[in-house]
């Protein structure tokens, strides 16, 4: 089984530490193949930066999902899952949404800790689209939005345990999920310190595109029942003017 990786943000620090927590987590019997943005954003950090990065998000898989049996979106906020899901036929999951899934079946409640206030309404919308608003207890962030990335995870070490433990004692979290893919892998580092449970998207994202993949769903229809009409386009990358025009690969 393979499981294409996108991450649609530049930064290729960022997509090693998500594959190797991905390897981990599916073990030697899924091969991640992990594949990093060549354009846009060092990192998406904002709604109209996602709306971007959609686009490139069905580049990336139209280019380098030809041979994959599942799609993980690596990057908190989702950008292009629902047209990728339209368009694609393979399972593809974006962290955003698998993480508050996996946090709806761990507790009756959860919250969302980050690093920037900046994100907050985003990443709040993000958790509207699931469905599961009523179970959400809000996002969580320092005051100030850190300057670099660079040892964000670091930087932010305490904020984020005191961030959470408000989320847990004070307002009745039962699991936190750690937005954000520069955070990714904190989870091991500070779980011992947070009265609650724990998410971290990209483990929850690539456990469940490779359960998705196992089941191999289908349907009675040889496509999605939503699929777009085939259709000509001028401009679009070949390999997902392709796609859209229904020919070569789509899923």
């Amino acid at each position: 089984m393979k499981i294409l990786l996108l991450n649609p943000n530049m930064t290729q620090a960022m997509t090693d530490n998500m594959a190797a927590i991905a390897r981990a987590a599916v073990g030697e019997t899924v091969e991640i193949v992990p594949v990093t943005a060549t354009k846009g954003f060092p990192y998406i950090a904002s709604r109209a930066e996602a709306q971007i990065a959609g686009g490139l998000v069905l580049e990336m898989i139209a280019e380098h999902g030809t041979d994959v049996d599942a799609v993980v979106i690596a990057a908190f906020g989702d950008p292009g899952l629902v047209g990728a899901r339209e368009l694609f036929d393979v399972p593809v999951v974006g962290m955003a949404e698998a993480a508050v899934m996996t946090a709806a079946l761990l507790g009756e409640s959860f919250a969302v800790v980050t690093f920037s206030p900046l994100m907050r309404r985003w990443y709040a919308e993000c958790v509207s689209a699931t469905g599961l608003k009523d179970r959400f207890k809000g996002v969580y962030t320092p005051n100030d939005t850190p300057a670099k990335l660079g040892n964000i995870q670091t930087d932010v070490r305490d904020d984020l345990i005191s961030l959470a433990t408000t989320a847990a004692t004070q307002h009745h979290a039962d699991v936190i999920i750690l937005g954000g893919a520069p955070l990714a892998g904190m989870v091991p580092d500070i779980a011992a310190h947070v009265p609650a449970i724990l998410v971290d998207p990209i483990t929850a994202a690539v456990l469940q595109a490779m359960t998705l993949a196992q089941m191999r769903p289908r349907s009675a229809t040889p496509n999605r029942a939503n699929k777009p009409a085939a259709k000509t386009s001028k401009g679009l990358a070949a390999p997902l003017a392709k796609a859209i025009q229904h020919e070569g690969f789509t899923g």
